[in-house]
């Protein structure tokens, strides 16, 4: 039998309860070892039959549906809602180490390489109290020469230069590992957002993923460079020390000595977790901080003009004061159990002072034996500082680590296809047939029994009321949102057979908000292509008719437009986003309401630029504005997620419908027309 088949006759025969969930525990293992073979399906649909509401909770009390909860749960994602908690992976025991431990197999040779020269570093340095030791005991029984005397200081001068040389090898090497891992991080991270789809945005802040890019990165890069350097360096100076005082100091003065320090393990215990948990709830305040801070940003035009200056600051101060709180708790729990580490070497220490002292009296030990402990226990004394600073940083890149990695546990939800469809010159015929379509998670459709057929080259024009549908349907040809199976093809296939690279690069399109980068206006319209002639651009910036307001900036093309295009208009905003689709020259252009801040003459002379290349390009225009679109060869009217009408201009005029409604509203200067 099959894995696939044996895992689905064991998912049939399972029965309620804890059998369920072991079933398609194996089923989630199962799916991990074989994500992109055809029979995830079958099995797939096996597991919907089982899979129950009650088995798949949110915390905060909210059940999903169950093709919803199985979904995520066989591929490892999160289940979550927009401002609720997530669970899944996390829920599962994500493992924070595991990022961490890739890297490290990765670079094994740097990281021994530093690793071993700390390592060294400490047995060189530990030759000094005995070294010391010795002159100790040679100068008190006045056996010293003066070449004696220049023998042991060159012996301590090569231990100390031997001990530098060592160390600085293993921190330049540790420490570049850790830069190294920061930037790896931050690559992976930015590679996988771009894996992940629209939805899953809707669900996150932009603030809660910059922190972690940049925060929760750093947090983990610190501790793997300097903390993994305090560790190796403190462990191995700990044991170096002890392994020297067991061969040379009486072994009465080193265990009571040490006993003190046997109450180390109990602190990390006690206070370990609690500074994890703490340190998390620290970022997950940032991250709100760092949201607030990108939306008040970005909407500094609309709080200047309602005056609303000290609501926001008001708003940002009771972020900041949170964060001031939690953090203020991890910093007492750290300061405490940073404080009973070094106690514990003081005790040590006194121990040793007054029984070492008492054996010294009595001519037990010598005073070189004596005197070369007290060096040891000297030496003790750093380390166990920096264990209890790396113990407390280890669990504060233990949270983010956390976080990191349920991050990148995250599977995008619109793929390719395990054997997709390569086509070579796609020529934009268009075949939607969406029964039905509801966003994920949702149990309200959004578009019903929309059927039309469009021929390359021709242009489609989409109007309709505010909610109607317009911009979902066309977020299913780029598969921004998922369509059914079998339900919207171009040039015959189906999109979801497609490579998304092959789909989405033959299709430019402008959504509602025309997104401009903080770069030149010039960068913003090429930014579609790679290579592009400057007259390409000039010619592209014509079509839209926005050239002649680039004529006008100060550096014409070469000009800065600031943070998401804060300089420019809105209606030019729209017109650098169309020259950019323009530019891409794809075979099916979608125009998703972007002439809607653009005034009237201007939008026709950019609809006459689009009709003088009809033929080329299959056209999608949504708009308010019924004007954008009376040319076209079809225009669909939605309500409610159908298409209650449909036809040319004149044709729908005469119906006497919505569309003849809205029409003569608008020509009469009664619609709204953004």
């Amino acid at each position: 039998m099959s894995g696939w088949a044996h895992e689905s006759e064991r998912l049939r025969a399972a029965g309620p309860g804890q059998r369920t969930r072991r079933a398609l525990k194996r089923a989630r293992l199962w799916y991990a070892l074989h994500p992109r073979s055809a029979q995830a399906a079958g099995l797939r649909q096996v597991c919907y039959n089982l899979f129950r509401p009650e088995c798949f909770w949110f915390r905060n009390g909210a059940a999903c549906c169950p093709h919803q909860a199985y979904d995520r749960f066989i591929t490892g994602q999160r289940a979550c809602r927009k401002g609720g908690p997530a669970i899944g992976r996390e829920a599962d025991g994500a493992n924070p180490r595991q990022l961490l431990a890739g890297f490290v197999r990765s670079h094994l040779f740097a990281y021994g390489v530093g690793t071993g020269a700390i390592i060294a570093s400490e047995f060189v340095i530990v030759q000094f109290p005995h070294l010391l030791g010795r002159f100790t005991d040679a100068l008190s029984a006045g056996q010293l020469t003066p070449r004696a005397v220049g023998v042991y200081a060159a012996r301590l001068a090569a231990v100390g230069l031997l001990y530098v040389l060592l160390f600085g090898v293993g921190q330049f090497s540790n420490g570049r590992l850790g830069r190294e891992f920061e930037y790896e991080l931050r690559q992976r991270l930015f590679s996988h957002w771009e894996t992940l789809s629209t939805a899953y945005y809707h669900q996150r802040s932009v603030g809660d993923l910059l922190n972690q890019a940049l925060n929760d990165v750093r947090t983990v890069r610190e501790a793997m460079a300097a903390g993994l350097n305090q560790l190796t360096n403190a462990v191995f100076l700990l044991c170096s020390t002890l392994w020297m005082t067991l061969r040379t100091v009486d072994v009465r003065l080193t265990l009571a000595s040490m006993f003190p320090l046997l109450f180390v393990p109990v602190f990390v215990v006690a206070f370990g977790p609690r500074i994890r948990q703490s340190s998390r709830q620290v970022q997950e305040r940032l991250s709100d901080m760092a949201d607030l801070t990108e939306e008040s940003l970005t909407a500094i035009r609309l709080i200047k003009a309602t005056g609303n200056e000290p609501v926001e600051a008001r708003r940002f101060a009771e972020r900041v004061e949170a964060i001031v709180a939690q953090q203020m708790q991890v910093f007492q729990q750290s300061a405490l159990f940073q404080s009973l580490i070094p106690l514990m070497g003081s005790l040590s220490f006194a121990v040793a002072l007054v029984y070492g002292g008492a054996l010294t009296a009595t001519r037990q030990i010598g005073i070189g034996e004596f005197v070369a402990f007290t060096q040891y226990l000297g030496m003790m004394l750093n380390p166990l500082q920096q264990i209890g600073n790396v113990i407390n940083n280890f669990q504060r890149a233990s949270a983010s680590l956390l976080r990191l990695e349920v991050l990148l546990a995250e599977r995008p939800d619109i793929t390719d296809p395990p054997a997709p469809v390569l086509v070579e010159d796609i020529r934009g015929a268009v075949a939607v047939h969406v029964p039905e379509f509801r966003y994920p998670g949702s149990e309200r459709p959004v578009l019903r029994d929309v059927h039309f057929e469009v021929a390359p080259g021709q242009t489609v024009g989409i109007v309709g009321r505010t909610g109607s549908g317009k911009t979902t349907l066309v977020n299913l040809l780029p598969r921004i949102f998922d369509p059914p199976p079998g339900t919207v093809f171009i040039d015959g296939h189906d999109v979801r057979d497609l490579r998304l690279s092959d789909l989405r690069g033959a299709i430019a399109y402008v959504p509602q908000d025309g997104f401009l980068f903080s770069t030149t206006i010039g960068e913003n319209i090429a930014f579609a292509r790679e290579g592009v002639k400057r007259e390409e651009v000039e010619q592209a910036a014509r079509l839209a008719c926005i050239d002649e307001d680039i004529a006008r900036f100060p550096d014409g093309y070469d000009t800065v437009i600031g943070e998401r295009g804060v300089t420019l208009s809105g209606g030019q905003r729209q017109r650098t986003a169309i020259a950019r689709a323009l530019l891409k020259d794809a075979p099916i252009l979608i125009l998703d309401d972007s002439l809607s801040a653009v005034d009237m003459n201007t939008e026709k002379r950019i609809i006459e630029h689009l009709r003088a290349l009809r033929g080329r390009r299959t056209t999608f225009i949504v708009a308010h504005r019924l004007s954008a679109v009376r040319d076209a060869d079809l225009i669909l009217v939605l309500d409610e997620g159908r298409v209650v009408e449909r036809g040319t201009h004149e044709a729908l005029l005469a119906q006497g419908g919505i569309y003849a409604a809205m029409y003569a509203l608008q020509a009469a200067g009664e619609g709204v027309s953004a």
